[in-house]
């Protein structure tokens, strides 16, 4: 059974390939975080950059995050980020991609608390 759409997001697009999947992650982790995010020139002084390991269930759903690289400072955006990627699944049917179905979202949080994905200026 498909994991439902997020209501507020609508459903995802079947991504096409790894790089397509990272990309509209990033997209959603932003739309799914109104008010949590900011655009453009990510500052000289970050306070925190957590880096995340995904990992997916065919649906899209959310299977399992891992923390790759915890900030020294301001732990707690460890959990921001997290609670953003929850907040933005399901990803799309990702069951014709390679194995494992897995991708890296490294968040830039400002002196605010406010997160930038990385992947958003690739």
């Amino acid at each position: 059974m498909p994991a439902p759409a997020n209501r507020a997001l609508g459903a995802p697009d079947t991504p096409r390939s790894l790089a397509q999947l990272k990309a509209q992650a990033a997209q959603r982790i932003v739309a799914a975080s109104p008010g949590m995010t900011y655009g453009g020139k990510v500052p000289d002084v970050l306070l925190a950059i957590p880096v995340l390991e995904v990992e997916l269930n065919a649906d899209g759903s959310v299977r399992r995050v891992d923390v790759l690289r915890p900030p020294r400072q301001a732990p707690d955006t460890v959990q921001l980020a997290i609670d953003a990627v929850k907040r933005a699944a399901p990803f799309g049917d990702v069951s014709r991609l390679p194995r494992p179905w897995k991708f890296t979202e490294t968040f830039l949080f400002n002196d605010e608390r406010k997160f930038k994905p990385r992947s958003m200026d690739e």
